[in-house]
């Protein structure tokens, strides 16, 4: 039965779709599976953990078929999560993504260092900030408002639980994601050493 596209809270049977979400917009929004032969890689850093260690902040959109062609989701308390992460998360899949041994070789060897290294999330910086998020949709599912409504689901949701303020890093590079990102009322904070990427907070009230 098909229904209209829409919101929905993440179920375990979305897994596999998160998964190709991610991947294919892991490219700064662009495909990445020509770039990271397995294609659970990526995921398994950005996606797949956050559904597992905090379901009840994952949401989807449905294409109205029941198939999730867009996601958001994240963690209440960044520090906490990066310990679930070590703990019970790294343990999974550590064996088929073993940690570099040496100097990163190529776009997989520099993702697998960043899985084995979740403490890098935890900046001093963003401590006003404690939750943190990922969001993506497929090209065919952005720039028709869904984003939006996704992003003010889950700041709703943190708002709910009492967080108050959030963070996201991102590509300095990806201008649409930042135009998108200004457009909800997110602000660039400094931290040092950026690399590559931005850090963005804003608070969870969605009356604004």
């Amino acid at each position: 039965m098909t229904s209209l596209p829409g919101l929905r809270p993440y179920r375990p049977e979305d897994s596999a779709a998160l998964s190709d979400i991610c991947i294919r917009t892991a490219a700064g929004g662009g495909d990445a599976r020509d770039i990271y032969p397995d294609h659970d890689l990526v995921p398994s850093i950005f996606a797949t953990p956050y559904a597992e260690l905090e379901p009840d902040l994952a949401f989807v959109l449905d294409d109205g078929t029941g198939r999730a062609v867009g996601y958001i989701l994240g963690t209440a308390d960044t520090p906490r999560f990066v310990k679930e992460y070590r703990e019970s998360w790294l343990p999974r899949v550590a064996d088929r993504f073993p940690r570099p041994e040496g100097p990163p070789l190529s776009p997989s060897d520099e993702m697998a260092a960043l899985l084995h290294n979740p403490e890098r999330m935890v900046l001093p910086e963003l401590a006003g900030h404690p939750a943190h998020l990922h969001i993506d949709l497929l090209p065919d599912w952005q720039r028709k408002g869904y984003g939006k409504e996704l992003m003010h689901t889950f700041l709703a949701a943190l708002d709910a639980k009492g967080v108050e303020g959030v963070h996201l890093s991102m590509l300095t590079s990806n201008t649409p994601a930042r135009a998108f990102y200004d457009r909800l009322g997110f602000t660039e904070i400094q931290v040092p050493a950026p690399g590559p990427v931005s850090y963005l907070v804003r608070d969870t009230r969605t009356d604004q």
